[in-house]
């Protein structure tokens, strides 16, 4: 009955479920999910067990799943079971047997969970888990967050057994006299976990014996400390960061004076898909010209004047696009430009507006395509003299909403095309061009 109290203890500590709430139960039918059972019916929680068939044993992982039916049945409570093909899922994916599994299991749960109005899906893991995961997190070069380890409750996450230790629960299975099955790849070193529970923490047990104890005492140390990292980054990120849209603008100027660089310049872009490798490249763009970049899967980084930006990838709600030499059409917010390049003898002389012929030769990408701002000049086609866009435009009789309404494409901070109205006159197709950059505008 020790554990039993203590479990509820810590269920009331952490804030983790009420009595009352219905419970989804991760089960795979080893010692650690054996106990939870156990526990949560001696508690009187209501639940029900679900279990995750991931046919990489053979006729054991079917042998599991029927004594996972079998354990539901005894506790009388409701049984979902499913099955993957996890080894080919993986290859076909390119993921690791473990990551695979892991985005198996919890996407099915919650599934499960949003179906069937379950309140919380309970886990397992235990504070021997909790040691292996700050280990291997360590050693991945996860940072303080990955030093709290796993955390007890995580969104509709819960985890109730993270203060006891494995040796606890293997004598309240001896105690209770409780079946369990047993995962006989849990011995082999072929997945990380497996590697570091078998041979790197009995290892540095040898030479520090409170080891594991010394790691769990470090835990908490660790997530007081995250608590304050975040405090401190939050008020980073509030001096910085300038939302407009979907756009975040940070200062260049003041994000260098910033201390520690490395570290805020890692915890502003990584919410947009960039990984700490990445930060470094980030930081290197605070001196490079305008124009360059970096990106993820999602979003770029991009150096513009003054501002580092983070825009979504092609995103037609984008302030600023970077159009590249393989690009043939560009979606943007104000219409779309359909681009291409032609020789000499093939091109002709058009005099709308709506179509730049500029000289190939004169053009770098990337380019950018952005709003024009207060400040902007460029060198109309047939002036030698520059001129402020804003003069520009009052020359040209534009509205209020015209003049906000109104895009260029810059180069290396000079202006080609107020798009949809005049070239530059620097990148003109005089008698000595060869190759023609044609860009149509196509408004909205």
């Amino acid at each position: 009955m020790e554990l039993l109290k203590k479990f509820i203890q810590y269920n009331k500590k952490e804030n983790l479920f009420q009595p009352k709430n219905k419970l989804l139960l991760a089960v795979s039918g080893g010692v650690d999910s054996v106990v939870l059972c156990a526990l949560c019916k001696q508690a009187n929680y209501d639940f029900a067990i679900a279990h995750c068939n991931f046919k990489l044993r053979a006729a054991a992982s079917d042998n599991d799943e029927k004594f996972v039916q079998t354990l539901a049945a005894t506790y009388n409570v409701p049984f979902y079971v499913t099955s993957f093909n996890t080894a080919i899922i993986a290859a076909t994916t390119k993921k690791s047997i473990e990551e695979t599994a892991r985005d198996l299991r919890y996407n099915w749960f919650e599934m499960l969970r949003a179906e069937s109005s379950f309140d919380y899906i309970v886990t397992a893991h235990h504070a021997d888990d909790n040691i292996e995961t700050v280990m291997m997190n360590f050693f991945r070069g996860t940072g303080i967050k990955g030093l709290r380890g796993i955390l007890p409750k995580h969104g509709k996450i819960v985890r109730p057994l993270l203060f006891v230790r494995r040796t606890e629960l293997e004598a309240f299975i001896t105690t209770n006299n409780l079946a369990f099955v047993t995962d006989h790849t849990n011995a082999e070193n072929d997945y990380t976990r497996n590697y570091f529970r078998n041979t790197i923490l009995p290892l540095v047990s040898q030479s520090f014996p409170e080891a594991k104890e010394n790691i769990l005492k470090n835990i908490q140390r660790f997530t007081e400390t995250e608590m304050l990292y975040r405090q401190s980054i939050a008020l980073h990120i509030k001096k910085l960061v300038v939302l407009k849209g979907r756009e975040v603008h940070i200062p260049v100027l003041k994000l260098l004076k910033t201390v520690p660089l490395a570290t805020v310049v890692y915890e502003i872009i990584k919410d947009y898909d960039f990984t700490a490798h990445q930060a470094d490249e980030a930081i290197a763009l605070l001196q490079s010209e305008t124009g360059k970049y970096i990106q993820s899967q999602t979003h770029r980084v991009i150096k513009n004047r003054n501002w580092l930006l983070i825009a979504p990838v092609q995103n037609t709600e984008a302030q600023n696009i970077l159009i590249e030499e393989k690009n043939k059409k560009i979606v943007f917010e104000a219409g779309e430009l359909q681009i291409e390049r032609l020789a000499i003898l093939k091109a002709q002389h058009p005099t709308y507006s709506s179509i730049a012929m500029l000289d190939a030769a004169e053009i770098i990408f990337p380019l950018l395509l952005r709003k024009w701002k207060q400040g902007d000049y460029f060198y109309p086609l047939g002036m030698k003299k520059k001129k402020k866009l804003n003069r520009f435009f009052n020359d040209q009789k534009l509205s209020l909403p015209q003049k906000e309404n109104t895009w260029v494409i810059e180069m290396n901070k000079k202006i080609l095309w107020v798009v949809g109205m005049r070239i530059d006159d620097r990148f003109k197709i005089t008698p000595a061009t060869k190759n023609i950059l044609k860009i149509i505008y196509l408004p909205k």
